[in-house]
């Protein structure tokens, strides 16, 4: 039995996704933790064990863990929260209590890169994350993290500004090359692990995406996959708290956010060399192709 939180996100949804194509050849049998199983299609409802309700529930997990032998982990936003802590680790802890209680023996977390580095300790989301992989790890499952740079997904919440004015932003150097995953690898890895299960102890699995890209690169892809001039604008810190303010998001969360991106222009995401084992398969431009566009063209 393998339990999915998240089932109806990016992640978790792409996940679901890939594991309902392998349950006839490898007989795994799937439960879903979600708040709303409206938002299940009817196909995927009748082929999955649903409980309803907040993975962060003590009362919901000692029911979803009840004879699991994996567990997909990945926690929601949470817009208003007080703390990062509260994000993390603090909607974490019932979880780990019922990963013990029922023996759950492997599980496989969404987090980042960054582990070992110089600013790993001030990198606001990044750090809160890396605290949470500890606490489950610390509960003696089997535990792999999947370590991820910046998700080239997130590029969907510029979607107006990309149709409407042919511009995208950033804090980042316009030529300055990092790593980027998209999300639909991240679930094809999380996929791989959890119909595995022959590893043991606790560890993070990469997932770096091909190659590294400057905001220049991503600008110029853009260009030629939508077919029109698409510019990068390098943001001030300033304005980025102001955006994310003005989302609604509380002032923990923000700062967090701020704090991540600082650490990431100071090489948090650069130490993990790509090899043929931590590199994903997803290009940027095949992800234009595939999402972007669509969503421009929506």
């Amino acid at each position: 039995m393998i339990v999915i939180t998240t089932p109806t996100g990016q992640i978790g949804g792409r996940l679901l996704e890939i594991l309902l194509n392998e349950t006839r050849t490898h007989g795994e049998e799937l439960r879903v933790i979600v708040r709303d199983p409206g938002k299940l299609p009817d196909a995927v409802r009748a082929r999955v064990d649903v409980v309803t309700g907040s993975h962060g529930d003590a009362d919901v997990v000692d029911r979803a863990f009840t004879g699991a032998d994996a567990v997909f982990w990945l926690v929601p936003s949470n817009s208003q929260a007080p703390s990062l802590d509260t994000v993390y680790s603090g909607f974490t802890h019932a979880a780990v209590k019922a990963f013990t209680a029922h023996g759950v023996g492997h599980v496989v977390g969404v987090s980042a890169l960054g582990r070992g580095t110089p600013v790993a300790g001030r990198a606001g989301h990044v750090t809160a994350s890396l605290a949470m992989d500890d606490l489950i790890a610390g509960s003696g499952v089997a535990y792999r993290a999947l370590a991820n740079p910046t998700f080239i997904d997130n590029l969907l919440w510029q979607v107006p500004s990309i149709r409407d004015h042919g511009v995208f932003t950033d804090t980042g150097e316009a030529d300055r090359k990092t790593p980027m995953v998209a999300t639909c690898d991240i679930a094809a890895a999380a996929a791989e692990l959890l119909l595995d299960r022959t590893w043991t102890g606790t560890g993070e699995a990469p997932v770096l995406g091909p190659e590294d890209l400057s905001p220049d690169d991503l600008a110029r892809t853009m260009s030629d996959v939508l077919g029109r001039p698409i510019r990068y604008e390098r943001q001030t810190f300033d304005d980025l708290r102001q955006a994310l303010a003005g989302r609604g998001m509380s002032d923990a969360l923000v700062q967090g956010y701020l704090d991540m991106m600082r650490a990431k222009a100071d090489g948090l995401d650069d130490a993990v060399p790509r090899t043929p084992r931590t590199a994903s398969p997803t290009s940027f431009r095949e992800w234009c192709e595939q999402v972007l566009k669509p969503a421009v063209e929506a």
